[in-house]
């Protein structure tokens, strides 16, 4: 996400991240995060019984890389979906790659 807005602030990424779990029917096991001192960024995965949810935001110029990772009966573009709507990038990327599938 580049634009983004809230990538500093740890509750509400910790909320959201609750959010995303919620929309895709994953079950959360717990979060963590943590603050980067030199630029207060933040840091963190919501670990999920299907995987996990991952965050590195730099807010000092708007970016946030996250990973979005499940298996199982989950649904993980509606957490995409929430990460967009929460965060409200100016650009948006999506990159998609199915793990342990055979081509």
């Amino acid at each position: 996400m580049w634009g983004a807005e809230r990538l500093d602030d740890m509750a509400f990424i910790e909320s959201v991240l609750r959010d995303c779990v919620d929309a895709s029917g994953a079950t959360l096991l717990h979060i963590h995060l943590h603050h980067f001192t030199e630029n207060n960024g933040v840091s963190g995965v919501a670990v999920l019984a299907e995987s996990h949810i991952s965050i590195h935001s730099w807010p000092e110029h708007g970016y946030a890389a996250m990973d979005v990772f499940m298996c199982g009966e989950t649904e993980p573009h509606r957490a995409v979906e929430v990460l967009r709507a929460a965060f409200r990038p100016e650009r948006f990327e999506i990159g998609e790659h199915r793990r342990g599938m055979m081509a």
